[in-house]
């Protein structure tokens, strides 16, 4: 199974709190099992990424994180990066999201050399369609495991930002997503 990563980083769990005291008030609440909403969102990488694209062909992770530059966000990326060949051993798309511009996200991107693209959703559509979209507007720190079908299999949140790489390449064999064959 292809999984497509998203990462995201918190605002902070009193914003979080706060929010889930509000009933109703963050909206969706996604579950494993659901199919995963569909999105498509520019990237540093100059490219478009639709979720639908990997249907049928590539598991994804979408790592949702707050706010580019911030610490837990930089170490998060800085654990990828290095360890995005342990990733790559299986068949997924992975990306770190969040509603940051574009312009902002890519600065980010390359001061931490970045070797997997991150999504910008300066609208907030898509982080309000995962629900990930804290009280104080920005994405909480939640990973999404999106099956090859397009279904939710996994939903982090607790992210560690220090092991977010280790974190997944462990999840990702948990889900049994299949491995790039050579």
């Amino acid at each position: 199974m292809k999984a497509i990563f998203v990462s995201m980083c918190v605002a902070g769990l009193m914003a979080l709190t706060v929010a889930s005291a509000r009933t109703g008030a963050a909206g969706v609440e996604l579950k494993v099992g659901d199919m995963a909403p569909n999105f498509t969102l520019k990237a540093t990488d100059g490219k478009t990424y639709s979720l639908a694209d990997f249907k049928g062909k590539q598991a994804v992770v979408v790592a949702w994180f707050p706010k580019a530059f911030t610490q837990g966000c930089t170490i998060e990326c800085k654990s990828l990066a290095a360890n995005g060949d342990k990733i790559r051993v299986f068949n997924v798309s992975y990306f770190m999201a969040s509603v940051d511009p574009l312009e902002e996200n890519t600065k980010f991107a390359q001061s931490e050399k970045a070797d997997f693209p991150m999504l910008s959703d300066p609208t907030k559509e898509t982080a309000t369609a995962y629900g990930v979209l804290s009280e104080r507007g920005f994405a909480n720190r939640w990973t999404f495991y999106i099956d090859k079908s397009g279904k939710i299999a996994a939903i982090e949140k607790a992210v560690k930002p220090a092991t977010s790489a280790e974190d997944m390449v462990a999840k990702l064999g948990e889900l049994k997503v299949e491995h790039h064959h050579h």
